[in-house]
């Protein structure tokens, strides 16, 4: 397969994205602008994001909870400290790794993104209950089978009609780019033309 091709397989993928709410499907860019909603709620009250995965998607998720704050100011952090994740999993399971820090560090309001490219990892799908139990607003990004778990148990649900890891994982991060990114710039819209911009 030339990089041309699996450039454009990717770019394919991306096209055929899909969101919904609960069990109900929205358009994508709707979506998309409610994950933004959250995301400036989060911030205005002074609460923070958390982002959890695991291997590739654990990545994404420490990458992306640094750009959060760096690039738009707003509190955010992944649960992926090595010292955490062994203890958890020594002391508990794997399956609480996620679950038993949401529970100690969520407040309610906060709000969760969790990756995971099949959407049936036990543990992201536990973080994501915990999460809801604690009173936060969630929203997963999964692939594979279109009734996976974690696409059954999150607030909104954005999904990748791929069996490619390769291809979520990547679909996945361009996604939280372009929402990092996109509330970047809609809040500098918002300094310069602040009726005519609403985010």
């Amino acid at each position: 397969m030339s990089f041309s091709h699996y450039s454009h397989q990717i770019a394919g993928t991306l096209d055929r994205a899909q969101a919904t709410h609960r069990h109900l499907p929205i358009p994508l860019d709707q979506g998309l602008i409610r994950v933004l909603e959250l995301m400036e709620s989060a911030k205005k009250l002074g609460n923070k994001i958390i982002l959890i995965g695991n291997g590739g998607s654990a990545a994404i998720a420490s990458h992306i909870a640094t750009d959060l704050w760096k690039r738009a100011g707003i509190r955010a952090t992944a649960f992926s400290d090595a010292s955490m994740i062994t203890c958890v999993s020594n002391d508990f399971s794997y399956a609480e790794v996620y679950s038993k820090p949401i529970e100690q560090f969520a407040d309610e309001h906060d709000l969760l993104f969790a990756i995971s490219s099949s959407g049936n990892s036990p543990n992201i799908v536990n973080g994501v209950e915990e999460a809801k139990k604690q009173g936060c607003e969630t929203v997963t990004l999964s692939g594979f089978s279109p009734d996976n778990r974690l696409r059954q148990v999150g607030d909104l649900n954005l999904y990748l009609p791929s069996t490619e890891y390769g291809w979520v994982e990547i679909g996945h991060m361009v996604i939280l780019h372009y929402l990092c990114d996109r509330f970047i710039c809609l809040k500098q819209d918002a300094q310069h033309y602040p009726s005519s911009h609403p985010l």
